[in-house]
């Protein structure tokens, strides 16, 4: 037994003694600790569990010891390596405590824990360990996925944006994985250690800015921008370290502004465009004109052949489509002055169809509506609106040859304050070669003379005065799928030049 002043003197020896004492009970609960552990925790470690203050692991570590001392009542050591050379730098005493008074040599009820650094140089030890803290907490907290493999690539640093990245925990990270399954393809991993030997990606031992796709845990492939380096004990080769930075959003924004700029490219376009077709179509109307009426003189007033009549004929019926694309220009360039007032966008799209479903053409066609109920008012110029609507199902219909599905169908979509419609068909869709053109002046499809390419540029340019968006794409299942969102937030009523 020790007097209390033994006891007083052997705990200040244990306070002063500058390693790390602690006493885990068996089940891995810290019970106690000397004054130069606590200092170096933030928060009260008394009552936590060992592998998450020491290690910050959810679990216990894979070699810890305390089972196996609880069984055999033996001391163990555990090494433990630098995680910059790999080498054996600090080790970990476990022993049992002898048994209280009134306790059994056979139960072991704590165990303490000490560990030996063995410092790189002499008299820095503290120093070292204020960096290596220091260092461990930069690395866990980069923005960055940070992992870390030795030269057979077992994985030792892997820090909380790794997890994010890759879908894997920290213990799986650390435990489970290899360097090379992180990569979507086999052999990834083999040649960026042969660009990291080389001079040519960045200097040896570097590679700069490396695009390479991982594999989510939960199979979805994510680009990645790498910088990687080796890291070197002398001229040594120990390890490497890669900064993984997810593309996946900068990736999505330069899709948008990729977009953004197709629009206004094409705005512009429909704006050059607008003022040469109304000269032209100024130009054109004159002759034309003269044609027309001429031609219908010759044959009322001339008794002629019919094979002349039949000529002429085909001269008048031409000028005629001439003047009707001229007429299409004309309402293409014209400046008109838009009504802006609030409409319900459902009865608009009722009325077309009432208008249009009794033509020979939509005898054979399905027509499914998905009207929203309570859809807000939607401020525009509704006989704008109604020409954007009908050329959108007359060319679903004729997309369909007379035979198929025609759905149209509105959503309120508050969070941004718009409302959508959709039209779509079960035509063969549009080809992708066509669809960045769809809106373009004077580009079609259809077969000669069925079509002036005026349509859905107009539709486009509608649409765009309204302060919307028009948007053409395949549906999966096929057919194709015109989608307009308008919003709700233009005065209710205002004239607007256009």
């Amino acid at each position: 037994m020790h007097t209390d002043t033994e006891k007083e003197y052997l705990i200040r020896a244990i306070d002063g003694f500058r390693r790390k004492i602690i006493v885990v009970s068996p089940e891995y609960v810290i019970l106690a600790a000397n004054a130069f552990t606590k200092k170096r925790f933030s928060k009260n470690i008394i009552g936590r569990l060992c592998h998450e203050i020491l290690w910050n692991l959810d679990t216990p570590c894979e070699e810890c010891p305390l089972g196996q001392i609880t069984k055999t009542r033996s001391p163990t050591v555990i090494h433990k390596s630098s995680f910059l050379t790999q080498k054996k730098n600090y080790c970990h005493y476990f022993y049992p405590l002898p048994p209280s008074e009134n306790m059994t040599d056979e139960i072991v009820d704590a165990i303490a824990m000490l560990d030996f650094d063995i410092p790189f140089v002499e008299g820095l030890e503290e120093k070292l360990q204020r960096s290596n803290a220091f260092l461990k907490n930069l690395i866990l907290s980069s923005v960055d996925g940070v992992i870390a493999a030795d030269r057979k690539g077992k994985i030792f640093i892997f820090n909380d944006a790794a997890v994010e990245i890759t879908g894997y925990s920290m213990y799986d990270g650390l435990h489970k994985l290899m360097i090379q399954d992180i990569y979507a393809e086999k052999g990834c991993a083999y040649d960026i250690m042969k660009k990291l030997r080389s001079k040519d990606y960045g200097g040896k031992g570097k590679l700069k800015f490396h695009q390479v796709d991982i594999q989510h845990k939960n199979g979805m492939i994510v680009p990645i921008r790498l910088n990687a380096a080796v890291v070197y004990d002398g001229k040594e080769e120990v390890a490497t370290i890669g900064f993984f930075h997810d593309l996946r959003e900068e990736i999505k924004m330069k899709e948008k502004l990729e977009k953004t700029r197709l629009q206004l490219l094409q705005a512009d376009k429909m704006a050059s465009l607008g003022k040469l077709s109304a000269g032209v179509a100024h130009q054109l109307n004159n002759p034309l004109g003269s044609i027309t009426l001429f031609t219908k003189l010759v044959l009322e007033e001339y008794a002629l052949e019919e094979s002349i009549r039949e000529d002429l004929s085909r001269i008048l019926k031409d000028a005629q489509r001439c003047r009707d694309t001229v007429k299409e220009l004309l309402e293409f360039a014209r400046q008109t002055r838009y009504q802006i007032k609030p409409h319900d966008i459902n009865r608009a799209l009722s009325r077309t169809l009432f208008l249009l479903d009794k033509q020979t053409l939509f005898h054979n066609i399905e027509i499914c509506k998905h009207f929203a109920e309570g859809l807000p008012m939607v401020p525009g110029d509704i006989q704008q609106l109604n020409h954007v609507f009908m050329n959108l199902i007359i060319n679903a219909a004729q997309a369909m040859g007379g035979n198929g599905k025609l759905s149209l169908k509105t959503e309120h979509l508050p969070a941004r304050n718009q409302v959508l419609i959709e039209i779509s068909d079960t035509g063969p869709g549009i080809p992708d070669e066509v669809l960045p053109h769809i809106f373009d002046p004077f580009y079609t499809t259809k077969d000669e003379g069925e079509g002036t390419g005026l349509g859905l540029s107009l539709a486009y340019s509608i649409i765009k005065e309204h302060h919307g968006l028009i948007e053409a794409r395949n549906a999966p299942e096929g057919g194709a799928v015109f989608s307009i969102e308008l919003p709700l937030d233009m005065p209710e009523t205002t004239e607007t030049d256009h």
